[in-house]
């Protein structure tokens, strides 16, 4: 353990043995503190869209083929001219040191291993540089969380530019924080530094609340604002809290290369719909003009079935992957990632799928129970 300000911080590197990645969550919450915990797994208010978020894969259901005449399934894809080994990818997720000492540069190598992408958070414990070096090259997406502060997003655009990510996702459904009742109930500040926060008047983040960090964000963003960054870093933009037709057509007019349906974990608007209810209807609005990445309860490889079947063309993952982190490091990461693409074949194989292009033209029935 490294204690950081008063904060326990495991160094755990191994793999993992893992049955199914559900029950990390538990051995997870055996290991990290109290308050840095509740962030991680909390929801908003009473956590319905949390829960909804697990539930709404019941929805659509997977039609085996039998006589299919395949046999070892390929998950390897190319999205945004990028070649990964995998269709999982790792969400944007902050503050990582909460779950391990090294946090977002192990989780950065244990991405890298297992032949997925990367997505690094603004609100990261580690800089952006360290995160980029820790996946020695692999591909990696940098996440804007908008400030008021303009020369504080193009120093961090540069910052990304200079390490060498592919995209910048811009996350526009965090103006402000959800209602999360685990922070308030613990009391809960940042113990670790954002590395990325440090240079600004902001400050380095270390012991300021959730509302605190928020004061600093931007609440407005506009489709000017998806221009704007386009034209500064002549990268792909994707726009993350996606939930509606509407908006996915909005962020494409105003020059989004992609689209990422999300509702934040259930961290954000309580009470809104499920992420993988609403996939299908934006990807039918999108209708492949860009990438469409998807997120929000993935935990099995039927999940990630189920919604690239549904129009997503990756599927990411936060949670899960943090808690392989806690217990793990970056082995630990990795053994989640290859856990959950492992699942994921099986299925391919059952449903007689032998690429990722066939598994988004497999047929779903839509039977809710």
């Amino acid at each position: 353990m490294v204690l950081t300000n008063g904060y326990e911080q495991n160094e755990n590197e191994n793999p993992l043995d893992i049955l199914n990645l559900t029950e990390l969550e538990g051995k997870a919450k055996a290991i990290i503190p109290t308050g840095g915990f509740g962030y991680i797994s909390g929801g908003s208010e009473d956590e319905w869209t949390l829960r909804a978020n697990r539930t709404a894969f019941q929805h659509r259901q997977i039609v085996p083929k039998a006589l299919s005449n395949i046999e070892n399934p390929s998950t390897d894809t190319t999205v945004f001219g990028i070649d990964l080994k995998t269709p999982i990818m790792m969400a944007p997720t902050a503050a990582q040191g909460l779950a391990h000492a090294k946090g977002e540069v192990d989780t950065a190598a244990g991405v890298a291993a297992a032949g997925g992408l990367m997505a690094q958070s603004t609100y990261s414990s580690t800089s952006i540089a360290d995160t980029a070096a820790g996946g020695h090259g692999a591909p990696q997406f940098f996440q804007l969380y908008m400030s008021k502060d303009w020369s504080f997003n193009e120093s961090l655009l540069d910052e990304a530019k200079k390490a060498g990510v592919k995209g910048i996702i811009l996350t526009v459904d965090a103006t402000v924080d959800g209602y999360r009742e685990a922070d308030i109930i613990n009391n809960f500040q940042f113990p670790i530094p954002m590395a990325n926060l440090t240079k600004f008047s902001e400050g380095d983040g270390k012991g300021k609340g959730i509302a605190d960090i928020y004061a600093a964000a931007a609440q407005k963003i506009g489709p000017d604002d998806v221009r704007r960054i386009a034209e500064y870093t002549d990268l792909p933009v994707i726009v993350k809290g996606v939930e509606s037709p509407e908006d996915a057509l909005y962020a494409i007019g105003a020059g989004a290369a992609g689209i990422y349906v999300s509702n934040h974990g259930g961290r954000q608007l309580n009470g809104g719909p499920a992420s993988f209810d609403v996939l299908e209807s934006v990807a039918k609005a999108v209708n492949h003009r860009v990438p469409v990445i998807f997120d929000s309860g993935v935990r099995r490889g039927s999940d990630v079935f189920k919604a690239l079947a549904s129009g997503a063309d990756l599927v990411a993952m936060g949670r899960p992957a943090i808690y392989g982190l806690a217990l793990g490091g970056a082995q630990g990461v990795e053994s989640v990632f290859t856990h959950l693409n492992d699942e994921l074949k099986i299925i391919m194989q059952l449903a007689g799928t032998k690429t990722i292009a066939d598994v988004k033209h497999a047929p779903l029935l839509d039977i809710k129970y």
